[in-house]
């Protein structure tokens, strides 16, 4: 058995919605029995898939792995936009949704491939003058957010059933799903927003290794300790 002092690694989570990231970060705390853990790369509530938690030594390479390219499956609902870009918001707008031919659905997505500028929405952990966007957005206000160069490389179009759109995007590091929902329903006139989205990669690391919440609630720290990536492998996995 591994003491307490001497567990380090990476722990991959299948988040459950509702939850916060810091929320998972806690449960582990609770469970591992120890304090130095964190997490790569937010998933807002509503959101599932993979959250990265670096335990122990791990915590150095933080940054390393929030720098991953990111891969998300998701739903944009059309015709409704909010003022979160998801499906949490308050409605700002409603439209009647055409019936796009898939020809046409297809044209927003192709404009967002490679490289292209994407402003950071108002609910995001970005900082103006020391103080995160979203608390500046739960006090009703709006300040101007410099655009990001990112990236996609990839992305699919997996079920079409008007008004839903669900899909898989492959991107780098700082993209915003939910800003990509919302500027596909501008493309398309009718508005939109994010109902749902799940990551399902970070790098080279999946969900097939994850665990999922509902099984680290009743695991000991001896059951749980087995599912962390050694530091070892997970340079091997990154090619370090």
């Amino acid at each position: 058995m591994r003491s307490k002092e001497t567990i380090d690694g990476v722990l991959l989570v299948d988040k459950e919605p509702g939850m916060t990231s810091h929320d998972v970060v806690g449960l582990a705390r609770k469970r591992l029995g120890i304090k130095k853990i964190g997490h790569c790369g937010t998933l807002d509530p509503m959101a599932t898939g993979l959250l990265i938690l670096v335990v122990g030594r791990a915590t150095k390479i933080q940054d390393l792995l929030m720098s991953e390219d990111k891969e998300y499956e998701g739903t944009v609902t059309l015709g409704v936009a909010t003022d979160t870009q998801d499906k949490e918001g308050k409605v700002v707008a409603e439209h009647e949704v055409p019936d796009f031919s898939e020809e046409r659905i297809r044209e927003p997505f192709e404009e967002m491939k490679g490289d292209f500028y994407q402003t950071p929405p108002m609910v995001s952990a970005i900082k103006k003058d020391g103080v995160p966007l979203y608390k500046l957005a739960r006090q009703g206000k709006n300040v101007e957010r410099e655009p990001r160069l990112v990236h996609v490389y990839a992305y699919q179009i997996l079920r079409l059933a008007l008004p839903e759109i669900d899909f898989r995007v492959l991107c780098s590091k700082g993209f915003y799903v939910r800003t990509y929902a919302d500027e596909i329903g501008k493309h398309l006139g009718c508005g939109a927003h994010l109902s749902a989205l799940r990551r399902t990669r970070s790098g080279n690391f999946g969900l097939d290794r994850s665990v999922k919440v509902s099984d680290m609630r009743e695991m000991s720290p001896l059951e749980l300790a087995p599912s962390l990536i050694s530091l070892p492998e997970v340079s091997r996995l990154r090619g370090a």
